[in-house]
């Protein structure tokens, strides 16, 4: 079995398998917390759309945070849409995806892809570099920091070099952009990466919260 073989094969299948399996156990873990009694008298009752609110007025800071916070915001939302756009409307991406699943949608052009994935691995650097030379940020960060990091940027990276053919043979260049794929879904459930999925039952929890107390949020 050749490693592109392999990628295609039982990698991508166990890899699968791992990130499905550790999502619902983190998901299950995180619905069985204990949850703590609240002795406080409340403000008013909860509300579904509290919970909501906050989990979409939380994208934007307050205004009043939004200066002191604008680069490493806009390079977040650089990075954060840029991989949506590689992972999503790149047209090899939608031809897996509608293997699985049989949903699909139009690609955007290769350039554009390109451009995106360029633009998110820019936003990567100029993100680890503000963390390591901020002195509060290099203070607080873990290795699960930068290993997220690099395990979120090999699938861009290597990507890239596949589609430019910078690696012969072709294949190689592709089974590791396959591997590096397959290593993120590996990861993804048991790293801070998580927070892709687990952002939105934490907002709104904090929205229902925050509403029964009186906040205004």
């Amino acid at each position: 079995m050749s490693l592109l073989e392999f990628a295609r094969g039982p990698g991508l299948e166990w890899s699968l398998i791992i990130l499905v399996l550790g999502v619902f156990w983190r998901l299950l873990g995180t619905l069985l917390l204990r949850k703590k009694q609240d002795f406080s008298q409340a403000k008013q009752e909860a509300t579904a759309g509290g919970a909501v609110r906050t989990v979409f007025n939380r994208f934007w800071p307050k205004p009043q945070f939004t200066l002191k916070i604008s680069f490493t915001l806009f390079m977040a939302y650089v990075m954060h849409v840029g991989l949506f756009v590689v992972v999503f409307f790149y047209a090899p991406h939608i031809l897996v995806i509608e293997d699985m699943t049989g949903l699909t949608w139009p690609g955007l052009p290769s350039g554009m892809i390109m451009f995106a994935g360029a633009a998110t691995i820019a936003s990567m650097i100029a993100l680890l570099v503000r963390r390591m030379t901020n002195p509060v940020l290099r203070t607080i960060s873990t290795f699960g920091d930068y290993a997220a990091w690099l395990v979120t940027l090999l699938p861009v990276l290597t990507g890239l070099m596949a589609h430019a053919h910078m690696l012969e043979p072709y294949e190689t260049m592709l089974a590791l952009h396959m591997l590096s794929v397959e290593l993120l879904f590996v990861w993804f459930p048991f790293s801070k990466l998580m927070h892709g999925v687990l952002f939105i039952p934490s907002r709104a929890q904090l929205g229902a919260a925050f509403e029964r107390r009186g906040v205004k949020i």
